[in-house]
């Protein structure tokens, strides 16, 4: 792969179960040792790799005899992917091994990498083991996820991998070679679109469907982890998985550049999927917050949700979802304070408040 991918120095790659499994439930190892043997060259010439692998539904549920792949119901996807995690990992180890390589397991769940503690701490082992040369395989831990608290799609998860390690590029390698303008498996006349320098002109194409039936994400889940590890300063590149060295030579691939890197809590802030609700403000406000400026109350028209103070929350634009942020005020407060200017805050709460409902230093633009 001839882009910004195959030269970074720490690159996360994620296998789409598709690609990992066939119909049957079982591994295709000879794609995958091919695969390793790519992640291999890269290591020997100095690029520290993550794998984010799907696959451990699939795998425990042809162990188990579970019908609909494991996914007829949220306790057949945790038991299947209990079982499976073990055979999975035990063919990444296998496989790397014999290339020289060390594997270690990561197991998350989106609240490891949405509380901002936990996520400091998921970080520092994740560039400890890739600093040991180690090649760490991350999955969510669907055994204990619900759907209140999981990323649903491994796409996702590998955005905010690359974003706490701080990488530099993604791939995600699935059964598709990149965005097209409408769904090349039902329209032949759709056009591949090879570069992508604003999501948002590209945004209406997604197709929410998944291919081969298997795994959970498809076109929009893969645009959202572009989203993702663009603000964060990844580059994104989606490309089929379908050869067998998927990540030698030049294959035909979307790439999402990467935005100008932005702070690591900010980034951290823009790249959440979880919020406990939300302050809508006025076109004034809108142009402040782009401006540099924290998010005052005399700009807010409405508050949703229960949230606490500290709590993660998005602001609501004319337009839509335009900033997410740390709540400075329980929603009850802030509710009290909408429209009103800061120095009448004292008055109406009775205590001496803080300047702004989100302040910009809190706060991560969209």
């Amino acid at each position: 792969m001839l882009f910004a991918p195959a030269t970074c120095p720490r690159l996360i790659v994620k296998v789409g179960s598709a690609l990992l499994v066939d119909p049957d439930g079982a591994v295709r190892r000879d794609w995958l040792a091919g695969l390793v043997a790519d992640i291999a060259d890269r290591v020997r010439a100095g690029q520290q790799v993550a794998i984010v692998s799907s696959g451990a539904i699939a795998l425990g549920a042809r162990r188990l005899g579970l019908a609909k792949g494991g996914r007829a119901s949220l306790e057949d996807a945790q038991a299947a992917a209990a079982t499976g995690q073990i055979a999975l990992c035990q063919v990444w180890a296998e496989l790397l091994g014999a290339r020289g390589l060390t594997a270690a397991q990561m197991l998350v769940t989106l609240d490891d990498l949405e509380d901002r503690r936990r996520y400091l701490n998921a970080a520092a082992t994740l560039s400890r083991l890739l600093a040991l040369g180690v090649v760490p395989v991350i999955n969510e831990n669907d055994s204990v996820a619900t759907a209140e608290i999981r990323f649903g799609d491994n796409d996702r998860l590998a955005a905010r991998v690359a974003q706490a390690a701080a990488a530099g590029a993604v791939v995600l390698l699935s059964d598709v070679d990149g965005l097209y303008d409408a769904n090349p498996h039902t329209n032949p006349e759709a056009k591949h679109v090879a570069r992508v320098e604003r999501i948002d002109t590209v945004a209406a194409m997604a197709d929410a469907g998944s291919a081969s039936g298997m795994g959970s994400g498809g076109m929009v889940s893969k645009i959202a982890a572009a989203r993702i590890a663009t603000a964060a300063g990844a580059h994104l590149a989606i490309a089929s998985g379908r050869a067998e060295r998927p990540l030698s030579g030049a294959h035909r691939h979307t790439l999402f550049v990467a935005e100008k890197t932005a702070p690591a809590r900010k980034a951290w802030l823009a790249g959440g999927l979880t919020a406990r609700g939300s302050i809508h403000v006025d076109a004034g406000a809108a142009r402040a917050l782009a401006d540099g400026g924290s998010l005052l109350a005399a700009g807010a028209t409405r508050i949703d949700g229960g949230f606490a103070r500290g709590d993660l929350i998005t602001v609501e634009g004319p337009g839509g979802t335009i900033a997410r942020g740390l709540a400075e005020y329980d929603a009850a407060e802030a509710v009290r304070l909408l429209g009103r200017r800061s120095d009448e805050h004292a008055a109406i709460l009775g205590y001496a408040p803080r300047a702004a409902l989100i302040h910009r230093n809190h706060l991560a633009l969209l």
